[in-house]
């Protein structure tokens, strides 16, 4: 008889770990390193990333530095620059190759070669080349810089095409740090017309659409006309067009995006690695139902041009718009190349570690990585942040004290079905 055991035994094959879960261990590697004051060791020689960078095209600046690792080390906590991959380090202990991404774009550099023409900046000499580098806050930006060695040759100041600040790293190289001018929003608004990457529409997922009516009726004083369906309500007066829809097992924000041509937008969605399906025709313009190449559903709309299409933004801000929407997902660099693909968004990092913010969409939108599985999070305006905190724990849902920030005031809540949202007083 053969020996069960024997029989039953499977060779041992190595296999790649998955690409998240390397990502993030490989992340609490450094973190721990960086906290005994050391770096994490690199490979000699060629080596795989934990998670493979994705293809760099177009026009990528390629600094020359007397000192890579210290370099690197410095983009990273004076700029909120991150690492791709590891770098490459040559028999003699020079850097030959290493990428960081800084604000969503790839900038690559290796310690100096003079042996064969490349050299580092040489310190007093003036610059050839100014790197432009566009961030959400110039000032803590250029402060950070600034105390972590890099020298201010012109501080932060407005301008007629935005505010900027000039900079000068402790490698030679020089940095203007700016903001893109925004266009100033129409009176008692926030701008004339949806554009392209703006959210049309959004539905708030939720199990019981009549106990979620009620809730945010008592805490944000909503009020309804009936939806497409019996599990759907379309709140009243809100900007943009916010529904809730019921019997969904996910709580989650289903967003719905403008776009100016669908039928290229499928198409771009499509090569994206995502599913579009063919728009339909509804009273409000054509939409196409979609999901992205993370498993996250969402819509896009082509609006119809008019009177009505215009005045679709010209609404004040007021209680209860939805004002901030967080992407909580899986993978934040995937999910920056998708939508910058699909929905030509463009990004710059935000305040927390890992997070960005998208650049000029109404409402404001921000994403955020290394979650288990997607899940959007709205944050809806209020007046007085307390009474409506209050509100929410007499409703029966939860809620953090409110905590002061840069812009303003907000609290971390959920309904009694466990719907996550956040309240700003802003």
């Amino acid at each position: 008889m053969a020996d069960p055991f024997k029989a039953l035994h499977t060779p041992i094959v190595p296999t790649d770990p998955d690409p998240a879960f390397a990502g993030r261990l490989r992340d609490r590697i450094e973190l721990a390193f960086k906290a005994r004051g050391e770096n994490l060791p690199t490979r000699r020689g060629p080596s795989k990333s934990a998670t493979a960078p994705t293809p760099v095209t177009g026009v990528v600046p390629y600094l020359a530095v007397a000192d890579a690792p210290r370099a690197l080390a410095w983009y990273v906590e004076a700029l909120g620059a991150r690492p791709r991959g590891e770098p490459i380090v040559m028999p003699d202990g020079r850097v030959g190759h290493a990428e960081l991404e800084v604000a969503g774009q790839v900038l690559m550099l290796a310690d100096e070669h003079p042996e064969i023409g490349v050299v580092a900046p040489a310190p007093g000499r003036g610059a050839t080349v100014t790197l432009h580098l566009t961030v959400d806050d110039i000032d803590a930006v250029t402060t950070r810089a600034v105390d972590a060695g890099a020298a201010l040759e012109r501080p932060a100041a407005d301008h007629p095409y935005g505010r900027n600040a000039v900079i000068r790293d402790p490698f030679g190289h020089r940095w203007l740090v700016a903001s893109a001018a925004a266009p100033a929003p129409p009176p008692g608004g926030r701008r004339a017309e949806l554009r392209p990457g703006d959210l049309a529409y959004v539905s708030l997922w939720v199990p019981d659409v009549e106990r979620a009516a009620a809730f945010f009726g008592a805490v944000l004083g909503w009020t309804y006309v009936p939806g497409s369906g019996p599990q759907g309500r379309l709140v009243e007066g809100l900007t943009p067009r916010h529904a809730l829809w019921g019997g969904q097992q996910r709580n989650t924000l289903f967003m719905c995006f403008a776009v100016d041509d669908i039928d290229a937008a499928v198409a771009r969605v499509r090569a994206a690695g995502g599913r579009g399906e063919a728009p339909r025709e509804e009273p409000y313009g054509l939409v196409a139902d979609c999901i992205d190449d993370q498993g996250l559903p969402f819509a896009i709309l082509q609006s119809p041009a008019g009177p009505d299409a215009e005045s679709e933004l010209q609404a004040a801000d007021r209680p209860g718009d939805l004002a901030y929407v967080v992407m909580e997902v899986v993978d934040s660099a995937r999910s920056r190349a998708f939508y910058g693909s699909v929905l030509g968004w463009r990004f710059s990092p935000g305040r927390t570690s890992g997070g960005w913010n998208v650049e000029d969409v109404v409402p404001m939108v921000g994403i955020a990585g290394g979650q288990d599985r997607a899940t959007i999070v709205p944050m809806y305006r209020v007046g007085d942040i307390a009474l409506a905190v209050e509100r929410v724990r007499a409703a029966g849902g939860t809620a953090t004290d409110p905590e002061r920030h840069p812009y303003g005031m907000s609290s971390l809540c959920a309904d009694d079905q466990a719907t996550r949202f956040y309240l700003g007083e802003l």
